[in-house]
């Protein structure tokens, strides 16, 4: 089996209206698209979220990485990992350049699974046939306001989920605190209520200040309280606090986990196979993380990380976005778009990782 072909292009799918977290409004959701044909037809496909650079990873992956993998097994996934990342030393290591690895990557398990003949997580192990998903949303639109965000709360109860997440940091603190007492009511005192900063705070006295002002409202974590990069002050708050500080979404291959979990930044990984180094990279962070017994809740991309999640034994949860919120939009592009029910995934049992993109979609909204 040799790697015939390597195409990669970009997509933006507009969303109704701007939705908002505490640093950013979005208004549409550009992916990098990546397909890797075999010369016996066997087709694999990866992708990642662009957050506006989603044609600068597809020019990646067709300009440096392609001629790497194109004419070798796709099969010898950790052989060609391993020559994407040294032979990128230079220009790589974070970035684009790992999230175009990360394309290829999956699309190679992908195809490595279909040879096979079994569905993705059941060649990576095996460990369960479901897993359970949280019901992410709480984002800031205008006009929403707090009955707005009661109402989301409550339909995610309404859909069968125990566990919630919200976005905070946006507002003043005193208005962030009355939005997580109105989503605790909302939920009531026996589900899991998770809160999303997105990096919001800036030093450890702004951080810890806001992080416990929510404690009252008994949150299972904070993720992203500051930024990626702060080590140390991801440690310090995590240090001050009586609940979990949560991150990894923007955290690239295993050396840069490493470092969140010698430094006890988080007591909860999030990586993102799309991010992180593709399926080969965030099953070694998986079991890093195993060792240190940190629970594992991947970020975003559920119908690929819901293939990941079933197959490590240290699985939390899976995020996941319902398509009505208007805040992820890759459903729109999908030929079997997954929904959980009583907050459970039922994993597909498709050879392959189980994602099939519809192609006329993907040029409606081709870059």
């Amino acid at each position: 089996m040799k790697i015939a072909e390597v195409e990669s292009f970009a997509v933006s799918i507009p969303l109704k209206e701007p939705v908002a977290f505490a640093t950013r409004v979005v208004e549409e959701r550009d992916h990098a698209i990546v397909y890797v044909r075999t010369e016996d037809g066997t087709e694999g496909v990866g992708y990642t979220l662009g957050y506006g650079g989603a044609d600068v990873v597809a020019q990646a992956v067709e300009s440096v990485l392609a001629p790497m993998v194109e004419g070798e097994d796709p099969r010898d996934t950790s052989r060609l990992w391993r020559e994407m990342f040294d032979g990128t030393v230079q220009i790589g290591r974070k970035g684009v350049m790992v999230r175009a690895i990360s394309c290829i990557d999956t699309a190679l398990w992908d195809i490595k699974a279909k040879a096979a003949g079994m569905p993705l997580y059941k060649l990576l192990g095996g460990h369960a046939d479901e897993v359970p998903a949280y019901a992410s949303g709480g984002y800031y639109r205008e006009g929403k306001g707090l009955d707005g965000l009661r109402e989301e709360m409550e339909t995610y109860v309404d859909r069968g989920h125990d566990v919630v997440k919200m976005k905070v940091g946006r507002k003043s603190l005193e208005e962030e605190v009355e939005r997580v007492r109105v989503a605790r009511e909302a939920i009531g005192p026996n589900r899991t209520l998770l809160m999303d900063a997105n990096g919001k705070w800036k030093n450890k006295q702004e951080a810890v200040r806001a992080c416990r002002a929510f404690e009252e409202y008994d949150p299972y974590f904070i993720e992203e309280p500051v930024m990626p990069d702060s080590l140390d002050l991801y440690r310090e708050v995590n240090e001050s606090l009586d609940y979990a500080v949560a991150g990894g979404e923007l955290e690239f291959n295993r050396y840069g986990f490493a470092d969140l979990l010698r430094e006890n930044a988080v007591e909860v990984i999030q990586p993102d196979v799309t991010v992180v180094g593709g399926v080969t990279e965030w099953m070694r962070v998986a079991d890093m993380a195993a060792c240190h017994d940190i629970p594992v809740a991947p970020h975003y991309n559920w119908d690929l990380h819901i293939q990941l999640l079933a197959a490590i034994e240290n699985g939390l949860w899976i995020e996941y976005f319902y398509r009505d919120s208007d805040v992820k939009a890759f459903d729109d592009v999908l030929t079997y778009p997954v929904e959980p029910e009583d907050g459970m995934i039922q994993l597909p049992q498709r050879p392959g990782h189980g994602v099939e993109l519809e192609r006329d979609a993907l040029e409606e909204f081709r870059i």
